[in-house]
């Protein structure tokens, strides 16, 4: 295809294509098809600039697709491969579903769980991590953020911090924070480098808006920053996040339903099996007027499935089972009881005798090998993206997973989650990282693998995104994101109420796939009785 044509198309109808979307198209022969594709997007976004961001929504996107006519699909399908959409969806389960062990593989994955998709994850093998790992890493998240902070409409004459030369006016930078201090006039001053060089910026503390949002800036964030200046000091008129949002909230078109939990800490003296044992009667049929039982497809367990072994000082003393491969396997013993239509998806957290630098692996064979052994189980790394829902026509909802273990670091350094008290209040935490696009944005908030393939990055914006490990329940949107934070199963322990927590105990969130109703389910009994 001769790039100039769609250019000329575009151009004649008023619309910019970005670079990275005219390169998606260059191998494309049916030229008029695109042509067309690209008509629709304009019509449907009303975008006068089209960029790769805009191909997020894949579910509009492949109906774009599928209005064509047949001849022309088959033609564009270098073209749908690239943007990610499906060309047969029971390929491309069997493809993208993760390993499993062999007495697993023989289990009929597409037949029994065709919609439900688990996307691997390929971690780096074991080596020695030197500090050009780090730079490697840095450099391909700051790159990987950039080229969502240039679509920002309000970076206006964006330059790069060795091209400022003299006194500049109204331009835009776009960095990485090193640092941040307070001076002796109470203005805030940072120091922010790009590929190119280092520059101070300053806030100033007579713009109170502006002072605010900039207090909540994290260390090691890559942001975009608008003011004037010159190579010694930029003053800052607005602060920019790369931030994370979906155009629509899409419905499925058949009524299923997704339960969100976690942390249950089993093998504690404080598990709390009564209560557990109710939900798993509930999920069973077995407790009176619960109708919508049987469309209950998917249920999630985001980490610490099992209370562990010397995960903090003196946790023997709350031990109930002091062997961690005993934990797994009586926990496997009560998941079995779940009947085995529902899929069960379970990721790690730091309580599951796995390693703590993140991406955390599936759980370890090892140790958890009863859970292995559950056909009905699909065990995925921390953080994991799933795609629910599936069904021809529908790409499902994207569900992207993260145990949490670097909000407590926010919850306590970042000034309006300090006063928000956000460790009982995790969703503010949750909209916090899908502003910064990263789960992890500060090094030291979390401890982390570096490699060129950043798993802590949110490179598209999930439908759903579910995380644990505050131990408090919580639903919540934002930009049409739908944050779901998960109780638990465990009562307060000392350790838990030294730091102040309150936790939630029991409490389900039960999505409705094509209605998108929420309810929160109890199952808190009396343990006592």
């Amino acid at each position: 295809m001769d790039p100039k044509d769609i250019l000329k198309f575009c151009i004649g109808r008023g619309i910019l294509l970005d670079g990275d979307v005219l390169n998606l198209f260059r191998d494309t022969e049916d030229v008029e098809s695109v042509k067309l594709i690209i008509e629709k997007i304009k019509g449907a976004t009303s975008q006068k600039i089209i960029t790769k961001n805009l191909f997020q929504n894949k579910t509009k996107v492949n109906e774009f697709f599928l209005e064509l006519p047949k001849e022309n699909q088959k033609k564009l399908e270098k073209l749908k491969i690239k943007l990610g959409l499906n060309i047969e969806i029971s390929k491309e389960v069997l493809t993208n579903v993760e390993v499993r062990p062999k007495e697993i593989q023989k289990f009929n994955i597409e037949e029994e769980f065709s919609s439900l998709k688990i996307n691997k994850f390929n971690f780096p093998a074991g080596r020695k991590i030197e500090v050009g790992d780090f730079v490697k890493y840095f450099r391909a998240r700051f790159s990987a953020m950039k080229k969502i902070l240039e679509q920002h409409a309000e970076l206006i004459n964006l330059v790069s911090i060795n091209k400022i030369s003299g006194s500049r006016q109204g331009i835009s930078l776009i960095g990485i924070v090193t640092s941040k201090k307070i001076t002796k006039n109470k203005n805030l001053i940072f120091e922010v480098e790009d590929l190119t060089g280092k520059i101070k910026i300053l806030v100033n503390q007579n713009k109170p808006d502006l002072y605010k949002k900039a207090e909540d800036i994290a260390l090691d964030a890559i942001l975009g920053f608008k003011g004037t200046g010159n190579r010694e000091i930029f003053f800052v008129n607005d602060v920019v996040f790369p931030d994370t949002m979906l155009f629509e909230r899409k419905n499925a078109p058949i009524e299923e339903y997704a339960l969100f939990t976690g942390d249950l800490h089993f093998g504690s003296k404080k598990f709390l099996k009564k209560s557990f044992l109710k939900f798993i009667d509930y999920l069973n049929g077995k407790l009176p007027n619960t109708p919508e039982v049987d469309k209950i497809k998917y249920l999630f367990f985001n980490g610490d499935i099992v209370t562990g072994i010397g995960n903090y000082p003196n946790q023997e003393r709350d031990l109930e089972i002091k062997d961690l491969e005993e934990q797994f396997s009586l926990v496997a013993e009560l998941l079995k009881k779940i009947r085995k239509d529902i899929s069960i998806i379970i990721s790690p957290g730091n309580h599951d005798g796995v390693r703590l630098m993140e991406p955390q692996p599936i759980l370890d064979e090892k140790y958890a090998w009863p859970l292995y052994t559950l056909k009905n189980v699909f065990l995925t790394p921390n953080p994991f993206l799933a795609n629910i829902g599936v069904k021809k026509d529908f790409n499902g909802f994207k569900v992207l997973g993260y145990h949490g273990f670097s909000f407590p670091y926010y919850a306590n350094t970042v000034s309006s989650l300090i006063e928000k008290k956000a460790m009982n209040f995790p969703e503010k935490i949750m909209e916090y990282l899908l502003k910064n696009r990263h789960l992890a944005p500060t090094h030291g908030s979390a401890q982390y693998f570096p490699s060129e393939i950043d798993a802590h990055y949110i490179n598209e914006a999930p439908d759903i995104f579910f995380a644990g490990h505050t131990h408090k329940s919580a639903v919540s949107y934002y930009n049409n994101i739908l944050m779901i934070s998960s109780s638990c199963w465990e009562a307060l322990t000392p350790y838990q109420e030294k730091f102040g927590n309150e936790p939630d105990h029991c409490k389900v969130p039960m999505f409705n796939l094509k209605t998108r109703a929420i309810k929160i389910l109890d199952f808190e009994e009396d343990e006592n009785n």
